[in-house]
């Protein structure tokens, strides 16, 4: 589908498709099941534009950073949903994007392997110093994982507020300080039901 109207940009370039500068991780695993971990994450080099010297060692490298390592042969029914995540995640970071676009990429996991999976990407982000635009329904997920949240309106494209999170990393859920976070989002949430997503 072609916007109505608005454009996008990143570092003042219009997006008009695809790019290697941008990875994306879906919220469904979107993996292919006929490939293995290796192959998938793989499938991120496997395009005319890459200039990666070694695209084994590339792939061998995000196998390592998401951690794992022993899984390389593995096809995606016999992962856990948090492992074909970190798949998903690796494949994104594969071609080594400007951006690391995340769409509610845990919402299907458990709540226990959804705090391990947020350990591991600010892990990730910590090593690659990845840009990441996370989106999320979920508001203790995003003051725990974001430096800025951003609330948009139910008008697509229309920012309805920000909040820049000042809080150390690793962040304390139970902390005074993030539950003030949390209240003051949910507070701006409430105040506009009828409009704000």
């Amino acid at each position: 589908d072609e916007p109505d109207g608005g454009s996008i940009l990143v570092g003042g370039d219009p997006v008009t498709g695809p790019g290697l500068d941008r990875g994306m991780v879906f919220q469904e695993y979107a993996l292919f099941p006929w490939r293995t971990v290796r192959g998938n994450i793989r499938f991120g080099l496997d395009r005319p534009a890459c200039d990666c010297a070694d695209c084994e060692a590339r792939v061998r490298e995000l196998i390592d950073l998401v951690g794992l390592d022993g899984f390389e042969d593995a096809y995606p029914k016999e992962l856990s949903g948090g492992m074909k995540q970190r798949v998903g995640i690796a494949r994104a970071l594969a071609p080594d994007p400007e951006i690391l676009l995340m769409d509610e990429p845990f919402g299907s996991v458990d709540a226990r392997t959804r705090d391990r999976l947020h350990a591991e990407l600010l892990d990730i982000w910590t090593q690659t110093g990845q840009t990441v635009v996370f989106v999320t329904h979920d508001i203790d997920e995003a003051v725990t994982l974001a430096d800025r949240v951003v609330v948009m309106d139910a008008d697509p494209g229309t920012v309805q507020s920000t909040f820049s999170i000042g809080l150390e990393r690793p962040r304390e859920r139970t902390s005074r300080e993030f539950v003030d976070y949390v209240a003051q989002i949910r507070d701006e949430l409430g105040s506009s039901a009828d409009n704000s997503v």
